[in-house]
C-alpha cells in the first residue's frame, strides 16, 4: 500500500469561487495524501502555477471573471502537461461534451462523491507524471497536422492514415511503445471531418472495477457512492472519436462489452434499463502482439476481427533512422520554448551523435532526452561533446538496448527472428530494471515509464520471476 499510496501522491491546485467548497476539496485530498492548495479565482490560479510545481488542477466550471473553461484554456497553453478536471452543479451531457473537447482530464457533477473526486486526481496523477517524462505532442511529432519525417515508412503509415480517416471504419494501430500511436490516432480523428470531440481512454491505467463505469458511465443509484448521473466516455465521444488505448491490457470480461457497443453501436450505463445508440468511430491502439494472445486464449478472437479492419503499424524508429534529424530540430524547439529558452539550438555533429544512437524508447525517448539535453545546457548551443557525455551518462534501463545488448552478444548471435532479438533486449531492460529497483515492481515499472499492470504483463509474457 506504501508504494501505491506515493505513486497517486499529487500536489493539487483547487479552484473555486466559494471558499467552503474548496477547504473541502483540500481537506479530502490532503486526507488521502496529496499536497493539495486552494485558490478562488482563475487569475489566482495562473499565478499558482508560475510560482510552483503543480500535478492537477480541479477547477469549478462556473466563476466569476475567468471560468473552468477559459481557465482551462490557459493552463492548456501555458502547461500543456497538466491535467484539468472542471467541477460543476450545473451538470448536463452537452456541458460535459464541452469540456472533454476543450481538453478537460475530466468532469465531476456537484455534489460531489468522495471516492469518485479521489479516483480522478488519481487517474489525472498519473496522466501528469507520464506527461513529465513524456511529453504528450510529439510521439511521431505532428505540427500543423503534418506528421514530422519523411521516411518510406512513416509515409506508408500516414497513407493509410489519411486513406481511413474520411470512413467509419474502425481502426487498430499497433506499433512498438513510444511510437506515436496516440498522434496517430488524433490525426486520424483531425482528418476524419466528425464534429464530435477525440476522448482517449488508457485501459491500462484503469483498475477492471472501474473500466466499465468509466465507459458507459452510470445511472443514479447503480452502485454505493453512485449519487448522480454520470456519463460515460463512449457517451462524451458522440459524433466524434473513442480512443482505446493499449486495449490488449482490457480484461477477458469486458472485452465482451466491448464487442457489443463495437458490434451494435449501442451501449447500456451501468443501473440503466435500456440501451443508448453509440454514435462514435472506434481507434484502438496496442503495443502488444494480439495475435499471439488470441492464440494464448488472452484475447477474444472476435473482438480482434472487429478492431482490426484498418490496421496501421507505426514504425520504431529504428525503422526511419533518417527522420531522426527533424525529429531531433523540432523537439529542441519545442522544448526549448517550453524551458524559457527559445534561442537555443544544435549542432549538425550534435545532431549525427543523436542519429548514431540507439532509441528502444522510440520517439518517445528521443523527445524526452532532447528535453534533457535542453533543460541542463549551458549557453545557446548544444554541442557534440556535451550529447555525447549525456548519452554515456544515460540510466540502466535506457541503455539497456546497448550495453545489456553487448553483454547478450553470444547469445543473441544465435536468435534467428526480430521477434526473438526484441523479447531478448526486453528481458535485459527488465532485469536491469529489478536489479536497479532491488526487485521493487511498482518503482521498475516507474523507471521503465510504463503501469505496473504492463510490468507484470510483460514479466508474465517473458515468464521472468
Amino acid at each position: 500500500m506504501g508504494n501505491d499510496a506515493k505513486e497517486t501522491r499529487a500536489k493539487v491546485l483547487v479552484v473555486d469561487d466559494d471558499r467552503a467548497v474548496g477547504t473541502v476539496l483540500v481537506a479530502l485530498l490532503s486526507q488521502a495524501g496529496h499536497d493539495a492548495r486552494a485558490v478562488t479565482s482563475g487569475a489566482e490560479a495562473l499565478a499558482a502555477l508560475a510560482g510552483r510545481p503543480i500535478d492537477v488542477v480541479v477547477s469549478d466550471l462556473r466563476m466569476p471573471g475567468m471560468d473552468g473553461l477559459e481557465l482551462l484554456a490557459e493552463v492548456r497553453k501555458r502547461a500543456p502537461g497538466i491535467p484539468v478536471i472542471l467541477l460543476t452543479a450545473h451538470g448536463n451531457v452537452p456541458l460535459a461534451v464541452e469540456a472533454m473537447r476543450a481538453g478537460a482530464a475530466d468532469f465531476l457533477l456537484k455534489p460531489f462523491d468522495r471516492d469518485e473526486v479521489l479516483f480522478a486526481v488519481a487517474k489525472a496523477a498519473r496522466a501528469s507524471e507520464a506527461a513529465a517524462k513524456r511529453p504528450p505532442a510529439p510521439a511521431s511529432a505532428v505540427e500543423g497536422g503534418a506528421v514530422i519525417g519523411s521516411s518510406r515508412a512513416i509515409a506508408d503509415a500516414m497513407e493509410r492514415i489519411a486513406k481511413a480517416a474520411p470512413t467509419a471504419a474502425t481502426v487498430l494501430l499497433r506499433g512498438e511503445s513510444g511510437t506515436g500511436k496516440e498522434v496517430a490516432a488524433r490525426e486520424l480523428h483531425r482528418r476524419s471531418g466528425r464534429t464530435g470531440p477525440f476522448v482517449a481512454v488508457h485501459c491500462a491505467a484503469l483498475p477492471e472495477s472501474l473500466l466499465e463505469s468509466e465507459l458507459f458511465g452510470h445511472e443514479k443509484g447503480a452502485f454505493t457512492g453512485a449519487i448522480q448521473r454520470k456519463p460515460g466516455r463512449v457517451e462524451l465521444a458522440r459524433g466524434g472519436t473513442l480512443f482505446l488505448d493499449e486495449i490488449g491490457d482490457v480484461p477477458l470480461a469486458m472485452q465482451a462489452k466491448l464487442l457489443r457497443v463495437i458490434q451494435e453501436r449501442e451501449f447500456t450505463p451501468l443501473g440503466a434499463t435500456r440501451a443508448e445508440k453509440a454514435d462514435v468511430r472506434f481507434v484502438a491502439a496496442t503495443h502488444r502482439d494480439l495475435d499471439l494472445m488470441v492464440a494464448r486464449g488472452e484475447f477474444r478472437e472476435d473482438l480482434f476481427f472487429r478492431l482490426n479492419v484498418v490496421p496501421v503499424r507505426m514504425p520504431s524508429l529504428a525503422e526511419r533512422p533518417d527522420d531522426v534529424d527533424a525529429l531531433v530540430v523540432r523537439f529542441v524547439a519545442q522544448h526549448g520554448a517550453s524551458n524559457g529558452k527559445p534561442a537555443l539550438r544544435i549542432t549538425p555533429t550534435a545532431v549525427a551523435a543523436l542519429r548514431e544512437a540507439r532509441w528502444p524508447g522510440n520517439v518517445r525517448e528521443l523527445s524526452n532526452f532532447v528535453e534533457r539535453l535542453v533543460v541542463f545546457a549551458d549557453g545557446d548551443e548544444i554541442g557534440e561533446a556535451f550529447v555525447r557525455e549525456e548519452l554515456t551518462a544515460r540510466s540502466p534501463a535506457e541503455n539497456a538496448d546497448t550495453t545489456s545488448g553487448e553483454m547478450a552478444k553470444m547469445t543473441i548471435s544465435s536468435l534467428t527472428s526480430l521477434g526473438e532479438r526484441r523479447s531478448e533486449a526486453e528481458r535485459d531492460a527488465l532485469r536491469a530494471a529489478l536489479e536497479r529497483t532491488n526487485g521493487n515492481r511498482t518503482q521498475a515499472a516507474r523507471l521503465l515509464g510504463v503501469s505496473r499492470r504492463t510490468l507484470y504483463n510483460k514479466l508474465a509474457e517473458l515468464e521472468i520471476t
